[in-house]
């Protein structure tokens, strides 16, 4: 009887044993995070939100923001808000310091003047490690300061340190080259998440 009482005895200490580390496990998962986005920060810290014209284009424009993470993460979503539907609407997510492509998407903008989210395959992101993030459209919102002044670059929202907006006249997928600070076509941007 002392035997069998000993042996539940034990196997209680090992269930709860195990059950702690499993719970030390959990708190150490990064899970106290919140998903970001930084595109209405953006908007409001350079002003561009005072003069907004929707705008169809002739030719296209490969166009977006650069930027650098300030801290380690992952992109998880992508956000688009046109005056245009745009079944294929190329989104890519470049290296800065190579000009490579680091992620292609091509999402379907079915509904006009409304944002819309494309949940994507995780892609990490290096603290300090400069990015872009770009579409290939002539279907925007003109975004500028009412007295057509310049912004003031880089601008820093939540754990994103944006420091230009660029753009380049072409329909193909390549880097831009032109940058400009009076000025934003837009709207484009993703949903960031801290992984450490």
């Amino acid at each position: 009887m002392k035997t069998t009482v000993l042996k539940i005895l034990m196997i209680v200490f090992l269930i709860g044993t195990i059950s702690a580390c499993s719970s030390d496990d959990d708190d150490n998962s990064g899970s106290n995070y919140t998903e970001e986005n930084f595109l209405a920060g953006y908007i409001e810290a350079t002003g561009f939100n005072q003069d907004v014209t929707p705008f169809s284009g002739l030719s296209n424009y490969e166009q977006g923001l650069e930027f650098k993470p300030l801290v380690t993460g992952k992109i998880t979503a992508i956000k688009v808000k046109l005056p245009e539907v745009n079944a294929s609407l190329k989104i890519t997510i470049w290296n800065k310091a190579t000009t490579s492509v680091l992620r292609t998407e091509i999402v379907n903008i079915a509904t006009e003047n409304t944002e819309l989210t494309f949940d994507i395959a995780d892609l990490d992101l290096v603290k300090d490690n400069e990015y872009a993030i770009t579409m290939n459209t002539k279907d925007v919102y003109i975004r500028r300061r009412s007295d057509e002044s310049d912004a003031i670059y880089p601008v820093v929202v939540g754990n994103i340190h944006i420091d230009a907006y660029i753009d380049i006249e072409s329909a193909d997928q390549i880097y831009p080259t032109n940058s400009f600070s009076h000025i934003y076509y837009g709207d484009l941007s993703f949903d960031f998440l801290q992984t450490e």
